[in-house]
């Protein structure tokens, strides 16, 4: 068990989230969602939490892990053509990851996201998470338009507003 770990996530405090993304920030994402998957049939979220909860810290719970569950709850396999994509920052850990559902993952591969990832962090060690973020979409977009490129048959699957954790 990482002390160092549990002691961050539990003085996380929701200014520094807001410190991090403001509302306008989040508003800029959920744009550029909304404009990105204009040009593809792919479905993008993106999810931030501030820290995990002591249960979660105390089971040792990873960013990966706690991605997976979002993406399930959140319901991002439910695409028709199983092309969802979650981009979730941890900002506790500084952490983000990326989970695709198994048809995009299947074209792309994990070296591509993790690729993606690590830029997106390098932004956020400056501590620019807009940029980073803004950034990481530009490049998972620019894979769902070449594996999904739009059809004129473009449903919008997914909520495009982020969704805000703790």
């Amino acid at each position: 068990m990482d002390f160092n770990r549990i002691i961050s996530h539990l003085f996380f405090f929701p200014w520094a989230m807001r410190r991090a993304l403001s509302a306008a920030d989040l508003r800029e994402l959920g744009n550029a969602i909304q404009a990105s998957e204009a040009s593809h049939r792919g479905e993008l979220r993106f999810a931030v939490e501030g820290a995990l909860d002591v249960g979660q810290l105390w089971s040792g719970m990873t960013a990966r892990e706690r991605a997976i569950d979002l993406f399930s709850s959140l319901r991002i396999w439910d695409t028709a053509e199983n092309n969802g994509v979650l981009i979730y920052l941890l900002l506790a850990d500084r952490q983000v990851e990326i989970i695709a559902d198994r048809g995009i993952h299947q074209k792309t591969g994990p070296e591509v996201w993790a690729a993606i990832c690590s830029s997106m962090q390098k932004s956020f060690q400056r501590g620019d998470f807009r940029g980073g973020l803004l950034d990481g979409l530009r490049d998972v977009s620019a894979i769902l338009d070449r594996d999904y490129p739009a059809d004129g048959k473009n449903p919008d699957e997914l909520p495009n507003e982020p969704v805000v954790l703790r």
